[in-house]
């Protein structure tokens, strides 16, 4: 296992029960204690952890895993997702993007799709994500809008009040949510609430929503709501999803896509 995978093994280890001993990680990840410990090090130089005596606790008292470390997690369902949100857009269309693991597939599956490699421009991606415009910046048959802003670590997404004099003088034809909860009674929720102050500017300037979201984040609350489900034109989920929990979206009115 190379140290970046057992990074974001620990990482997810540790979010999930909140204090992690060196023997146990060893034993988890198949590597031995002395490994265990220069990563503990490594990660708490980073301030991505607390070191303590025998093993490491979450760094403060909330605790948001970064983008960077959780591209492992559900990859596979991500990735089919993605594919299908990708399916969802028509060449010319202005798209807007929020940050995150799913939604970033999304725009990686956009870059290849075969219908969408010539055009002036084949497609207008607005998005408050560095790591997305990255990607898609070499793509010069997409037009690319970065909004303003302050960047978020935890997210490479752009914050604050200086997202909404891009975000007003624009409109969408779909924006693409990326979610940490979607439940039918408090809607799409994030974790930061800047996040989900500009995730909700989008939603606004679009004819049409679509969540990206695996199962995982049905049925779940967080802190920080974006938007009510009847703002919610589409779900794209996997098919793990509870057919219980998809039933209740479809009644709410939103059209439900599993893959």
């Amino acid at each position: 296992m190379s140290r970046d995978a057992r990074w974001k093994a620990l990482l997810e280890l540790l979010v999930e029960r909140g204090r992690l001993d060196v023997e146990e990680a060893a034993t988890r990840l198949e590597v031995s204690a002395a490994t265990i410990r220069r990563d503990f090090d490594q990660l708490a130089e980073q301030q991505m952890l607390v070191r303590t005596r025998g093993g490491a606790v979450v760094h403060g008292v909330s605790y948001e895993l970064p983008l960077r470390y959780k591209t492992a997690r559900r990859a596979g369902e991500k990735q089919r997702i993605a594919r299908a949100v990708a399916e969802l857009v028509a060449p010319g269309e202005a798209v807007g993007l929020t940050g995150g693991t799913t939604t970033t597939e999304v725009a990686r599956a956009l870059a290849v799709r075969a219908d969408l490699t010539a055009g002036s421009p084949a497609l207008t991606v607005v998005t408050n994500a560095l790591n997305i415009a990255n990607e898609l910046a070499v793509r010069p048959q997409f037009k690319i809008v970065l909004t303003g802003g302050v960047a978020r670590p935890q997210s490479y997404e752009l914050i604050g009040p200086l997202a909404d004099g891009v975000l007003s003088q624009i409109t969408l034809d779909v924006a693409v949510l990326g979610v940490v909860a979607l439940d039918v009674t408090h809607g799409a929720a994030a974790h930061d609430e800047a996040e989900a102050a500009i995730n909700r500017l989008l939603c606004e300037r679009a004819e049409r929503v679509v969540v990206a979201a695996d199962s995982s984040k049905l049925g779940r609350r967080a802190f920080a709501r974006i938007c009510p489900v009847e703002s919610v034109d589409t779900l794209v989920t996997d098919g793990a999803a509870d057919r219980d929990a998809v039933r209740t979206f479809e009644e709410a009115g939103v059209r439900v896509l599993t893959v």
